[in-house]
């Protein structure tokens, strides 16, 4: 099993990046999330992996961090959720912000999640919710069942707004702010500028 992989960016894309470990070039399929703490190419990176092995392919998905490892672990546990879906999942925010919305039973984090639709989110939030409340400190979990925080605030506001749920994840990823008035201004303000730039 191969747990984790080092060595040189010879390519860096929106999916997936090679390494080359000792003049073996690895191709691993990476999260977003991590895709954003991977070096530029020449650079030097360490990832943990892990190896999904079919009949008919061999697929290298790399991670940043163990805490993702694990929860891609968990997720491709859960009926319904394949490799593809699971890293999709995890590029739609920090491994902390995904364990709070599971914790807290936040279907619409995961129903925003391409290939994930109303069932399999409720599903994933039934058969991990356990699990991950195991993981998670008290005071985490306090704040996740307690009142909604910013980006949640954000999140319903942007809806109410009329924005999909996949354009919301996407204007959130970008927005900076302590508040949720503030991360919706500036999800907004990046909004306006995408769809002038398209």
């Amino acid at each position: 099993m191969i747990a984790a992989v080092s060595g040189e960016i010879l390519a860096r894309r929106a999916d997936h990046v090679v390494v080359d470990a000792s003049g073996v070039g690895y191709r691993l399929a990476v999260s977003s999330e991590t895709l954003r703490l991977v070096p530029p190419v020449g650079q030097h990176v360490s990832l943990h992996a892990h190896l999904i092995a079919r009949d008919d392919s061999l697929a290298l998905i790399g991670f940043a961090t163990e805490d993702e490892r694990e929860l891609f672990l968990s997720l491709i546990s859960v009926s319904g959720v394949g490799p593809k879906v699971a890293l999709a999942a995890l590029s739609g925010g920090p491994v902390g912000e995904l364990l709070r919305a599971i914790a807290s039973g936040d279907s619409k984090r995961f129903q925003a999640v391409p290939g994930i639709g109303k069932r399999t989110a409720e599903r994933i939030l039934v058969e991990l919710r356990e699990q991950i409340a195991g993981q998670l400190d008290e005071t985490v979990l306090t704040a996740a069942s307690g009142a909604a925080g910013p980006r949640e605030e954000a999140r319903d506001g942007l809806a109410g707004l009329g924005y999909m749920p996949i354009e919301v994840e996407r204007l959130l990823d970008v927005a900076v702010g302590e508040t949720a008035e503030e991360l919706i201004a500036s999800a907004l303000r990046q909004g306006g500028t995408d769809r002038a730039a398209a």
